[in-house]
């Protein structure tokens, strides 16, 4: 083989080399993107998980403090129900018995 034609051939495979690494970068860059797509998505739905549960947070502890405003008030309004009732009763009137 002559010098020429092997470096026509050394040409050639260099040239094969050079598109297969072109198409190597193509399809790292586009795995690049797709990754730091799925990145972005994990991250708005942790971010939304968060606020999710900050909501049920905030929610059990409104109920908790209701509940506690509710137990603080009937303490402070006095018994209710029977208690209530013979709490209320008039004393009846001394009767006297004769011995």
């Amino acid at each position: 083989m002559s010098a020429k034609a092997l470096l026509a051939t050394k040409r050639a495979e260099l040239t094969a080399l050079r598109t297969e690494i072109a198409q190597l970068r193509a399809t790292i860059k586009a795995e690049r993107a797709v990754n730091k797509e799925t990145r972005a998505a994990i991250k708005a739905e942790k971010a939304a998980a968060r606020e999710v549960k900050a909501a049920a947070r905030a929610e059990k502890k409104a109920a908790r403090i209701a509940k506690m405003e509710a137990k603080l008030l009937a303490l402070k309004t006095g018994p209710v129900g029977t208690a209530a009732r013979k709490a209320a009763r008039k004393p009846s009137k001394v009767k006297v018995m004769k011995a």
